[in-house]
């Protein structure tokens, strides 16, 4: 009887990926060269959290993280508008009118209430969708960071989106970028942004490879175990994107208890 077993086992395993977090259904491809600027597409449907925030007339200005069905993480910074803006899940192209894409409205948008926008402190917004994403193998959320997360060297970290794949033009991207990135420790990152960086930021890039305009509100999540976490929300860097200099992303494992609370009494 054993031949049963094999369609059975990958039943439960996409039916574990659609139920749980942070495991796409279909395998992201990565390789340390990738970057957002000067672009390298992901594997359609890889990155099953990834969402774009657009405007009525659909242009994208932000992207977002599906946490669980009702709710998607993203940055302050963004100014999100519940009344102007959508959250658009299962895009890949943006490019293409032929994805079975879900275009949500937005109930609420609850920002930290600690944000600062002068330092860009504490830079995090959740927005509660007006009804619950259709789980499937091109949307599913990411599991979050834990409150006590510890990163080791040499964890394997990406960070998506459609933003800008240069410093110098103002080019979006029209299908789903990629980039691996390794993380940097908050005295490294101070070398280079001194006492910018806070506790309530972490630092990645700086070795050829960097997020840019558009990226905002995105994921970095690292790969612990066979389970992406998201452990940062793309927040700010250089204008002109630069790759020898490592960005500041929200590090969500200060955020968790937040987090937590406010999907609680909503």
């Amino acid at each position: 009887m054993a031949f049963l077993w094999a369609p059975v086992a990958a039943y439960l395993t996409l039916l574990g990926t659609v139920l749980g977090c942070g495991v796409p259904a279909i395998q992201p491809s990565i390789r340390n060269t990738e970057r957002i600027v000067n672009g390298e597409n992901a594997v359609p449907g890889s990155w099953p959290w990834q969402v774009s925030l657009q405007t009525r007339s659909g242009a994208h200005f932000c992207g977002g993280s599906l946490i669980n069905e009702n709710w998607v993480a993203t940055a302050a910074h963004c100014n999100l508008s519940p009344s102007s803006h959508y959250v658009v899940l299962g895009e890949y192209d943006r490019s293409s009118n032929a994805e079975p894409v879900q275009v949500k409205t937005i109930a609420k948008a609850i920002t930290h209430p600690s944000w600062n926008p002068t330092t860009l402190n504490n830079d995090i917004t959740l927005l509660k969708l007006s009804s619950p994403a259709q789980l499937s193998s091109r949307v599913s959320p990411v599991c979050l960071a834990s409150a006590t997360e510890t990163l080791p060297a040499g964890l394997k970290c990406v960070t998506t989106g459609w933003g800008r794949t240069s410093g110098i033009v103002n080019n979006p991207a029209a299908k789903l970028q990629q980039v691996a990135l390794p993380l940097v420790t908050v005295s490294q990152c101070q070398q280079y942004w001194g006492n910018r960086i806070t506790s309530s930021m972490i630092c990645a890039g700086g070795a050829g490879a960097s997020s840019c305009q558009g990226d905002s509100g995105g994921p970095l999540v690292c790969l612990k175990g066979s389970v992406w976490n998201l452990i940062g929300i793309v927040s700010w860097g250089t204008t002109n994107c630069n790759v020898q200099t490592p960005a500041a992303y929200t590090r969500v494992s200060k955020f968790r208890s937040w987090i937590d609370q406010v999907i609680a009494v909503n």
